[in-house]
């Protein structure tokens, strides 16, 4: 495989609190700009302990803080920062010394079947730095430093407070059709027209963006980057800022705000991976209010685990509560936020290793992905209960999946595969088609393995599904389009990097307009190579637009205003 996503992706650890943002020298062209992180910062320059073990092979304190740099920013997403394990294999001291140097340089540059990318042939390793990764790996993990309220409200800036902050909206973007895009490797994000098609901003943001999120009123812009820095950005300004910011840990992946009826904008969440916790904050100026630890026992086996990371979260529309999904553990959390000094949290056993996932068209059930079991549990929000635990294909990768309602099943939701081509259908009707609920009623036939995303849209009658992960070029350039009112009939298979006139990418992350006619793709080429977003006419599956600009260096995902905050898909 040729670029690192899901299976070896992770920001760098940060540098001691006060340094993370120590120089404020820098001439920021907007404010806040001179504390953002960016790509790359961190990790390679906190000292952490070296291991001496005779058995390891041997490397300079350089080479060992450089594998340490390599790891968080690339494996730790997978693999774990104490590299236990979960979307990938654990990589322990013991097993990797087994398999020796030259047999893991191979695995690090070439990768594997089972989804790793391979980091030789995708040029975003070098070969010294495969050489110090396969050494790497055979010594113990260094512990990071935790992370607790005083780091984090020692790394908030209240940038504009919101009594300084427009009393109206001061440009004129639709906001509703807005598109966030995340640039992953400048640690920036995009903001761009989805009418004109045309950029609006570049905004500094946390390292490698994983996901933005918008308020509940639409005002607010949230991102998480994978080195745990959240920005809090204003839309209504004349050209959108960030007006706060805080890092909630050292390694994240998850962020939303509260969407009950009466708590719009009014409280944030993220979710970390190091220290595994999530947090509870203001959601106008990011002022942290409470930490809860997800540090505990395996659902199953009753055994304590150290590191069981917040995968995913997602905002109730029914409740005032949000889905907190525990990776290792296999425990969902329901967290109500009406009152956050007398916190009250359902504990859901559900299945381990979850990861992403999303609402039904009803939005009662949340659908997530316990992608190492083969599993996607279902979760009854309204009645605070496990519903089922679904068998699906090998590695389920949904994003948020995509309902629709079948012409023979009735309302189903989908997600696709990391480790096999098809592509999971599952009834999600239990009132009215209760013999097809919770059941897989189709498998549908991928162009390929390594599929991250998979969408739809209300008013389209297409499935788009990408397989950006498969190790052949042609596949991971491509994607399926279904027709959902016929799918016994094979996909079309579309190569969107040929259609953008780019040779060296992946395409990934469909996302559609507010409209539903169109479809964004991200063209995600190497960092040092050309990228672009393509623009697909969604009812004739023709070309609308191809987005090019020096400034979209390695696009990855993209949020249209709109439809995440409703959770259209």
């Amino acid at each position: 495989m040729k670029r690192a996503v899901g299976v070896m992706m992770l920001a760098a650890l940060p540098l001691a609190v006060s340094m993370a943002w120590a120089d404020t020298k820098s001439h920021a062209a907007k404010p806040g700009d001179q504390y953002m992180a960016g790509a790359g910062a961190g990790a390679g320059k906190m000292e952490m302990y070296q291991s001496t073990d005779p058995k390891a092979p041997a490397m300079t304190k350089d080479e060992f803080d450089a594998g340490r740099q390599i790891y968080f920013d690339r494996c730790a997403g997978c693999h774990g920062v104490l590299r236990k394990g979960a979307t990938g294999k654990a990589l322990l001291p013991d097993a990797m010394q087994k398999l020796g140097t030259d047999t893991l340089k191979v695995f690090t540059a070439y990768g594997t079947p089972g989804g790793m990318p391979g980091f030789g042939t995708s040029n975003e390793m070098t070969e010294k730095e495969i050489d110090i990764m396969a050494r790497y790996i055979q010594h113990p993990a260094p512990t990071p430093p935790e992370w607790g309220l005083k780091e984090m409200k020692a790394s908030w800036k209240l940038l504009v407070p919101v009594d300084k902050r427009p009393k109206k909206k001061m440009n004129n973007i639709n906001l509703e059709n807005l598109f966030s895009v995340t640039l992953r490797d400048t640690g920036e994000l995009a903001l761009i027209d989805g009418d004109s098609k045309k950029i609006i901003t570049i905004l500094k943001t946390g390292f490698a963006v994983h996901i933005t999120r918008f308020s509940g009123s639409g005002r607010y812009l949230y991102t998480t980057g994978r080195d745990g820095l959240i920005n809090l950005i204003d839309l209504w300004m004349a050209t959108p800022e960030t007006v706060a910011i805080i890092r909630t840990g050292s390694d994240a992946r998850s962020i939303d705000t509260s969407k009950f009826k009466g708590y719009d904008d009014k409280i944030a969440i993220a979710g970390s991976y190091w220290p595994p916790a999530y947090v509870l904050m203001d959601g106008f100026t990011l002022e942290p209010k409470k930490v809860v630890s997800t540090r505990g026992y395996t659902y199953d086996e009753q055994e304590y685990h150290p590191e069981p990371r917040v995968a995913s979260i997602v905002s109730s529309h029914i409740k005032p509560e949000f889905v907190v999904n525990v990776k290792e553990t296999g425990k969902i959390l329901l967290v109500d936020y009406s009152d956050l000094k007398n916190l009250k949290t359902t504990e859901i056993e559900a299945e381990r290793f979850l990861h992403d996932g999303g609402w039904d068209a009803s939005k009662r059930y949340f659908l997530v992905a316990a992608n190492m079991r083969d599993t996607v549990s279902v979760v009854d929000t309204k009645e605070g209960k496990l519903a089922a635990n679904v068998k699906v294909g090998v590695k389920p990768h949904p994003g948020r999946g995509a309902n629709w309602t079948d012409v023979k099943y009735g309302p189903v939701w989908a997600t696709g595969h990391l480790g096999d081509e098809t592509v999971a259908v599952i009834g999600t009707d239990p009132a009215k088609n209760k013999q097809h609920a919770w059941k897989v009623v189709r498998s549908l036939k991928n162009h390929g393995n390594g599929s991250l995303f998979i969408k739809t849209h209300p008013k389209s009658t297409n499935l788009w599904v990408d397989a950006a992960l498969s190790p052949d070029d042609e596949v991971q350039q491509s994607v399926s389009v279904f027709d959902l009112k016929n799918l016994d009939k094979p996909a079309q298979v579309i190569n969107l990097a040929k259609l953008a006139g780019i040779s060296k990418a992946r395409v990934t992350h469909p996302e559609y307009n507010k409209a539903g006619d169109e479809v964004w793709f991200s063209v995600w080429g190497p960092k040092t190579g050309e990228s672009a977003i393509v623009v697909m006419d969604d009812k004739t599956r023709k070309l609308k637009a191809v987005i090019k600009d020096k400034r979209l260096i390695t696009p990855t995902g993209k949020f249209n205003l709109y439809n995440t905050i409703k959770d259209v898909y």
